[in-house]
């Protein structure tokens, strides 16, 4: 991406690390944190580190950089009480946003574009179809941060395709959605009209969700990659296509569609349990190497995706891909497919486990993870997220919409 903003953003962000060494006697650490004080800085981060004889490191982290009249009076003041005193560079990571409206940079890199359909898609020598994906990527590009999401004009055979998928997952949902599903869904059809006669439009879903968790959904034109699309939990965002699968196959799709962003996912967010859950994933994929994004992305599979929880001594949905889907959600909660006899393995949810777990992506799950609750399905996932190695420690401020972080680092260009 050539059009991210610079790496450090605004000066607002600065931060400066100090690794200090100070003689053990009583008092030497209340002195040298007087030097912040006096000088009116914010410190951001304290670590202690081992004692080492008659000495002791502390690593800390302050607001502002070096060259600021401030924290260059500190620096010579930490200079006259340490016994040795290193400065320390910001550290570079992955770029990653810092605020709500960075993810206009991010939204249109995908990986799949919407119109870019492949000779296997159902939709392909559809000239119509295929006309009505591209206004609705044209849509999804132009969108800002701080606009209306768009509005789109669906086709009579678009609202029939709706109403086959809807009515018939009914029954299915009923049996196999875990309470906080069933709840939400019977939220979204009482408040906002949502049902089986038309497509709802992302504004309207959006809304709702926002009002019950500050989750909130961003249109996008096609696949993003791990990175980017988890990056966007961490601003509770979800990154929501708006084109439906094509006329001729209505109880399947290759790809996420309107279908699968409402039916399965819209639910699920207007939990707070679950929307936790999917804030940390994001959270924690902000600046992280590659391996843990893959890692990341492994648990979001698992659980935001296809997650099992157990209700009333029997299996329940909770993940999207579950939900979404007519076969695979009888078969992940009945242990069985009806046709072919194939049974699924369960284990235990946990997120160690399914972050080095393989899966795949074109045929049901050979293997399913299962929380004995959606707390818990949550507990598990900060407590993994919180042990990372992680270059810094973020937080989302919901008033002013960005990411502080605790530490000195740099978002290389991307």
């Amino acid at each position: 991406m050539s059009n991210v903003p610079s790496a450090h953003g605004d000066g607002s962000d600065a931060r400066t690390s100090f690794l200090i060494e100070l003689e053990d006697v009583p008092g030497t650490l209340e002195r040298v944190l007087g030097h912040f004080s006096s000088q009116g800085v914010n410190l951001t981060h304290i670590e202690s580190r081992p004692s080492r004889g008659r000495t002791f490191d502390f690593y800390v982290d302050c607001e502002g950089r070096r060259g600021e009249p401030r924290i260059d009076a500190i620096i010579g003041l930490l200079h006259e009480s340490a016994q040795r005193l290193l400065i320390l560079d910001d550290r570079e990571v992955p770029w990653f946003p810092r605020q709500v409206s960075d993810l206009d940079h991010i939204a249109n890199d995908t990986l799949d574009a919407g119109t870019d359909l492949e000779a296997e898609h159902p939709g392909f020598e559809d000239v119509d179809y295929r006309a009505q994906r591209s206004r609705i990527d044209a849509l999804a590009r132009s969108h800002r941060h701080g606009a209306p999401l768009p509005v789109v004009r669906y086709s009579d055979e678009e609202q029939g395709t709706w109403r086959t998928v809807y009515q018939q997952l009914k029954e299915l949902r009923v049996s196999y959605a875990c309470r906080e599903y069933l709840q939400a869904f019977e939220m979204l059809e009482r408040e906002t009209g949502f049902g089986p006669e038309s497509i709802p439009q992302t504004e309207e879903v959006s809304s709702f969700l926002h009002t019950r968790t500050g989750f909130r959904l961003r249109p996008v034109a096609g696949l993003l990659s791990p990175r980017h699309f988890l990056n966007g939990l961490a601003f509770r965002t979800l990154f929501s296509t708006q084109y439906i699968r094509h006329h001729s196959k209505p109880l399947y799709t290759p790809e996420p569609d309107v279908c699968h962003e409402l039916i399965g996912h819209a639910p699920m967010f207007a939990d707070p349990a679950f929307a936790e859950l999917s804030q940390a994933i994001g959270l924690a994929s902000l600046g992280a190497s590659d391996a843990d994004v893959e890692r990341l992305a492994r648990c979001y599979w698992f659980s935001v995706e296809f997650g099992l929880i157990r209700q009333g001594g029997a299996l329940k949905a909770y993940g999207a891909g579950l939900l979404s889907s007519f076969g695979e959600l009888a078969y992940a909660c009945s242990g069985h497919d009806a046709e072919t006899g194939a049974s699924p393995s369960y284990t235990a949810w946990e997120p160690t486990v399914a972050a080095e777990q393989d899966y795949p992506i074109t045929r049901y799950q050979p293997r399913y993870f299962v929380a004995s609750s959606l707390h818990e399905a949550k507990e598990r996932m900060l407590r993994f997220c919180e042990a990372l190695p992680r270059p810094f420690y973020a937080r989302y401020n919901p008033v002013s919409e960005r990411i502080w972080v605790d530490r000195a680092v740099r978002r290389a260009p991307g």
